[in-house]
């Protein structure tokens, strides 16, 4: 297992969309955040990158599982993907 794995909600294709864009550790993810994360997956790797994917990367960047996002956090995040959506 490599280092992104080890956060809730990375599996292999979340990481190895985040390897892609030169994301290769847990200090890399936080550095860049989940909305840069998610903008430059959807820009360079998968263009049908959904609101899930981006929770899923706020939520492994929190250290929860997606459940647990706070309800600030899923307003913030939904703002925005409808700002930032094809």
């Amino acid at each position: 297992m490599t280092e992104l794995r080890k956060l809730p909600n990375i599996g292999i294709i979340i990481e190895k969309q985040l390897n892609e864009i030169g994301i290769e550790t847990i200090e890399d993810l936080k550095n860049v955040g989940s909305q840069v994360a998610w903008l430059k997956i959807r820009e360079e790797v998968d263009p049908s990158s959904c609101l899930t994917k981006l929770k899923a990367i706020e939520c492994a960047i929190q250290g929860i599982k997606i459940q647990e996002l706070s309800e600030a956090d899923k307003k913030k995040l939904e703002e925005f993907y409808k700002v930032n959506k094809f």
